[in-house]
């Protein structure tokens, strides 16, 4: 599985000494977990970009994954003497355990979400280990001293990776309207804290009955076709848009109407 992998073209822009403008594109892989085929995606990924947009093309990769010894760096094939290969600069975020107190202390973003990342393989199933390094990284944003929007959203993004359960959340909120008073600053407000977890609690709500509706929705079509057969459209699009409390009562009609018509109106 990739982990935010999304293929992502850059172009930039170089002055060669001559003063002429020239393109490059930067083609960024990031690799949740090992893959047997991942040097060839990237052989294949720098081999289109390039053909479409005829422009060099430096593919970097960033390897996420637990296994340390898993460095995949380049892909190629000689064949009737001709010799085709791609070698890429990667990134591999386990080597960078070791130097975890340089990563906290270090004024550079990208340096901090490693820390992050590294911190959330480590404390997996340990509540409260993940919560004292949640704080602890939250306490860090803090000091830096940054502008509101990246405090705001770094916090999301360690949010999102260091999952808690609900009481533990709570506490680092508690935490973070601590470290405000403290300082007097004002980075994620009361009102914006209430919002998120609103949210989030929304969410997760919205989430469960969309998945409940979807699952009576997929039984209650197979049932319909076991007992009428091949159905209309106009049925699909009515299931297809139907609240859980008419998924219901169709599902009841079932057992009596004689007909397709008699459990759903057209």
């Amino acid at each position: 599985m990739r982990c935010a992998c999304e293929l992502q073209n850059k172009q930039w822009t170089a002055s060669p000494s001559n003063g002429d403008e020239s393109w490059i594109y930067i083609h960024i892989e990031v690799q949740g977990t090992r893959q047997a085929e991942f040097a060839k995606r990237i052989f294949i990924y720098n081999n289109r970009i390039f053909d479409r947009y005829d422009k060099p093309v430096a593919s970097l990769a960033v390897l996420a994954d637990g296994h340390k010894e898993w460095k995949p760096a380049s892909y190629g094939f000689v064949v009737l003497g001709c010799k085709h290969t791609l070698e890429f600069p990667i990134a591999k975020l386990t080597d960078y355990e070791e130097k975890l107190e340089e990563l906290l202390a270090t004024d550079n973003v990208f340096g901090l979400m490693t820390a992050a990342h590294i911190l959330t393989r480590q404390t997996r199933k340990q509540h409260q280990e993940r919560y004292e390094a949640k704080l602890r990284l939250v306490r860090i944003l803090y000091d830096r001293h940054w502008d509101k929007q990246r405090i705001i959203t770094l916090f999301s993004v360690l949010d999102w990776l260091m999952t808690l359960p609900p009481w533990l959340n709570r506490q680092v909120f508690e935490e973070i309207e601590a470290i405000e008073e403290r300082t007097k600053v004002q980075y994620i407000t009361s009102v914006e804290r209430i919002y998120m977890a609103k949210g989030m609690a929304k969410g997760r709500v919205e989430g469960r009955v969309e998945g409940r509706v979807e699952g009576e929705s997929r039984l209650l079509k197979r049932q319909l076709e076991r007992r009428f057969g091949v159905l209309p459209e106009w049925v699909t699009e009515k299931l297809n848009r139907a609240t859980e409390q008419e998924l219901e009562a169709w599902a009841e009609s079932i057992l009596t109407a004689q007909t397709l018509e008699a459990v759903i109106n057209p």
